[in-house]
């Protein structure tokens, strides 16, 4: 390229970005065109000084010129940290505009999920859910660029955004299709590690190919230097520009800022003089250039560096210990060096944010040239300023960080304050960081067990290896007493069980209930062992547990929590081992307070976890009370909603209402509600238990209606198959695994699938064929190659169904035994299934049942029942297997 210039309204940082400039106008471009048109990410890479910041500058002059509305934040070296602190940069200016109704109006429901972490609202009493708080800040984002169409999202140093920034930022990219927003990002490569950089990687996958900025070439280099000095700088002079600078746009342009400064000539006499200027204008030349301003300048310098985002004027005084007029002297005299944006001398009337260093660059140069042990003094005092100035213990907790243990129990206190603050906000990890931070204070013995109590509780769902280490340590010391002991207990066992380790959660739990006397703390440790206990998967069951369980519950009236979580358990394991429905949903019900989840068990209560609820719900739904399953998970559904709880607590309320869905035979609004949780379960991970109800769920929905290859599809996508979870899916994977193989004609694998579930369900004592229905299906498989066997496990089944007592149950079992016969005897057997379906809930199953009774009696009559009921369940199969027959018309009456 020749010494080609930019555009005169263009910086000087500009030169050679003639593509990456076409590129922005191109998107503001088709941003305009069209209100309804999608949206679109620009990423720009590129080393430290290599003209990014200038880039976004001009991508900002040329959305406004075109009439856009244009909102900007950007990243900082020293406050990475400070949780939502970019994000809070880029929207809460525009919801801070509105009058508090207008806010609350555009961001609805989610006004007090994104409203704490924005800033804007207080937070409420429970923690907050980090997903539901990421989906609450995509939706504000979201809604508030449809109000301010056309509108330019503009992110700078994303490299040094904070976490909860990058997750937003990702989520947001995903949904750029149906929203016309132009997001334009700005990245170093590397300098980035763990989490950060995932996510960073993610909002480069979801850009068009990440641009990257590179060196000016020498002639661009000369061009620019002329464009500064004169046309009158000579080749050797340009080259030698080039030849200290390496093109780096920043450095050339500070370079020839310094060349004019000193008044040197652009010839080849004076590029000798090149290499010092360009050590002045960075590093410890840059310091040596401060310093150069005086005491007082260089103070107030290092007060800013510190402060790093949202520098008032007042605050970095105070911290620099000077007056405000002098402050205000010092910031001009900065602005005037190019070190901080230039201030208007005339009013000063500075607020929080109004004060910003020209370059990141210079702000981590200025940052680090502070003495260690003085920057470590100065944000001790910065913890302190800003304590005073009202902006509570989470804002200060980023400067107590970097403050040296030195056994305060004050500060410790400060950072338990800010963890609770963090998690208010939804920001677990900055909660982390503050409690680990207390705990190298160190707390005074008798805190300390509670320190690490909280900091387990704050890391449990998203490291349990490292919660059980903490609440481990924490129990083997003195300080945690009482509920609070307890609740360490069961928090503990949670975590074991989500890292898989079940049965040492159970140990644990006993362990602790062994130490108690009788009474609610040692009965709800009981609870928790049978809870555990009964949603392990595997084939190590006792038989002796069912009974114990029973014998413990004789004595519960449902008084206390403790007694309902018992009546629960209970109900849940006599309907997984197929005893009479009626007893199960007596004892259901006795957990219910007038009919309604207890105070203190309600879905988003935390005493006893989600794992107790939808043990409740499952047990209602297959023992045919499919209207109290459908109530409660539809409320379990509400009110993860309304609380923002966006992750696997909304995941498995989708799925378990589709288990509902499925069971009533709504198979549209089934398939419906487990796509979304399967959506939301992976965004949550691969492989945990509620991933594998959401896709079992769906694959067993799938089948029902007839859609066998997108079943296949879905199972091959999601890794539905073998090695199974160590808790219980419903429906049972491998009852469901094994009809999809017999559906794709998988004929022997399917067998060997439902042989493996029918040993699995003998090893843990189940015998509801409803829920685990293998025996129906292995019996249908084997009916040509082994009718004996078959007709051995479809009476065993119709005995099973018969003592479990429900018309679902029943029907089914009966269906299956008509299925195997031929004649008059097949036909009365169809008759019966029906007579018992058409009483039963299910509704799919009744139509099944209806399809094959007028098949095998010829009955028009019956078909057409059958159809109408397929129809309306959203069975495609059974009304193509049924509208077949009826066209065909033969031996019909």
């Amino acid at each position: 390229m020749t010494e080609a210039r930019p555009g005169p309204a263009a910086s000087s940082s500009l030169w050679e970005r003639e593509a990456e400039i076409a590129d922005v106008a191109e998107a503001v471009k088709a941003l305009r065109a069209d209100a309804s048109s999608s949206g679109s990410l620009l990423v720009f890479s590129g080393e430290a000084g290599i003209g990014k910041t200038a880039l976004l500058a001009e991508a900002r002059r040329i959305a406004e010129a075109h009439g856009c509305t244009v909102w900007s934040a950007r990243g900082g070296e020293t406050v990475t940290s400070v949780p939502f602190n970019v994000i809070r940069q880029l929207l809460q200016p525009a919801i801070v505009s509105l009058m508090p109704e207008e806010a609350r109006e555009y961001l609805g429901d989610w006004y007090d999920i994104a409203g704490p972490a924005l800033g804007i609202a207080e937070p409420g009493d429970r923690q907050a859910d980090p997903q539901g708080v990421c989906d609450g800040l995509v939706a504000a984002a979201r809604r508030l660029a449809k109000r301010e169409w056309p509108l330019v999202l503009i992110l700078d140093d994303a490299h040094w955004a904070d976490q909860e920034t990058l997750q937003w930022l990702v989520a947001f990219a995903e949904r750029l299709d149906d929203l016309p927003v132009l997001v334009v990002v700005a990245r170093r490569p590397g300098d980035v590690s763990g989490e950060r950089a995932r996510q960073l990687e993610a909002v480069a996958a979801a850009a068009r190919p990440v641009l990257t900025l590179s060196a000016l070439t020498p002639d661009a280099t000369a061009g620019l230097t002329r464009a500064t000095l004169g046309e009158h700088a000579d080749a050797p002079f340009c080259r030698e520009v080039w030849a200290v600078t390496g093109g780096n746009p920043y450095e050339t342009v500070e370079l020839l800022a310094k060349v004019q400064d000193s008044e040197l000539e652009p010839v080849e006499a004076s590029a000798a003089e090149l290499r010092a200027l360009n050590r002045s204008a960075r590093g410890r030349g840059l310091v040596a250039r401060l310093e150069g301003l005086g005491i007082d300048a260089t103070r107030f310098a290092w007060a800013a560096a510190i402060l790093g985002t949202g520098i008032s004027l007042d605050l970095a005084a105070q911290l620099a210990g000077m007056q405000r007029d002098e402050a205000g002297r010092c910031a001009e005299l900065l602005g005037a060096a190019r070190i901080l944006t230039p201030t208007e001398p005339a009013s000063r009337e500075l607020t929080d944010g109004d004060l910003e260093f020209v370059h990141p660059l210079i702000a981590s140069a200025v940052y680090r040239s502070i003495p260690d042990a003085l920057r470590t003094a100065m944000h001790g005092q910065a913890a302190w300023a800003v304590t005073e100035s009202g902006r509570g213990a989470a804002a200060a907790s980023r400067h107590l960080l970097e403050v040296h243990p030195d056994d305060d129990p004050e500060l410790v206190e400060q950072m338990r304050e800010a963890a609770r603050e963090h998690l208010a906000v939804g920001a677990p990890d900055a909660a982390r960081r503050c409690l680990e931070r207390a705990l190298a204070e160190p707390p005074l013995p008798e805190v300390q067990a509670r320190v690490l109590y909280e900091l387990g509780c704050a890391t449990l769902l998203t490291a349990p290896a490292t919660t059980i280490s903490h609440l481990r340590t924490a129990l083997d010391q003195s300080g945690l007493d009482g509920d609070l002991r307890v609740d360490a207990v069961f928090r503990l066992s949670q975590a074991l069980v989500h890292n898989d380790q079940l049965d040492e959660a159970v140990r644990t739990v006993d362990a602790e209930a062994a130490r108690l006397d009788a009474g609610p703390a040692r009965m709800r440790l009981q609870a928790v062992h049978y809870m555990w206990e009964g949603i392990h998967a595997g084939e190590d069951h006792l038989p002796g547990r069912s009974r114990s369980l029973a014998e413990l519950v004789k004595t519960c009236t449902g008084r206390d929590n403790s007694e309902r979580a018992l009546l629960i358990l209970r109900g849940f394991d006599a309907m997984t081992r197929g005893e009479s429905a009626e007893e199960v949903v007596e004892l259901c019900d006795h957990a219910l307070v007038n009919g309604r989840l207890a105070p203190g068990l309600g879905w988003t209560d935390t005493e006893w976890g989600i794992e107790l609820l939808m043990m409740l719900g499952s047990s209602y739904a297959y023992a045919d009370r499919l209207d109290r399953a459908e109530s409660l998970f539809s409320e379990a559904l509400r009110s993860y909603t309304s609380a923002g709880w966006s992750g696997g607590h909304l995941a498995l309320a989708h799925a378990f209402l589709g288990l509902a869905h499925r069971r009533r035979g709504r198979l549209r609004d089934a398939e419906t509600t487990l796509r979304e949780s399967l959506r939301i379960a992976e965004r949550v991970g691969r492989g945990l238990p509620l991933y594998w109800s959401a896709t079992c769920g769906l694959v067993d929905t799938l089948l029902a209606r007839g859609d066998v290859q997108e079943a296949w599809a879905i199972a091959e996508q999601y890794g539905f198959a073998p090695p199974y979870p160590s808790t219980i899916v419903l429906p049972d994977t491998r009852s469901v695994r094994g009809r999809l193989l017999l559906a794709v004609g998988r004929v022997k694998d399917g067998i060997n699938e439902l042989e493996a579930a029918e040993k699995a369900a003998a090893a843990r004592g189940h015998h509801n064929t409803v829920m685990a229905p293998w025996a129906l299906d292995l019996a249908r498989a084997l009916a040509s190659d082994d009718p004996a066997r078959a007709a051995a496990l479809a009476s065993d089944a119709r005995r099973q169904a018969e003592r479990f007592g429900t018309d679902t149950a029943i029907g089914e079992a009966l269906r299956c035994a008509a299925a195997l016969e031929s004649g008059q005897r097949a036909v009365r057997l169809a008759a019966q299934a029906v007579t018992y379906l058409e009483a039963s809930p299910c509704q799919y199953e009744h139509a099944a049942a209806r399809v094959e009774y007028g098949i095998a009696a010829r009955s028009v009559s019956e078909l057409g029942k059958g159809l109408t009921l397929a129809r309306s369940c959203g069975a495609d199969g059974l009304v193509a297997r049924a509208e077949e027959v009826l066209a065909t018309g033969r031996g019909l009456r």
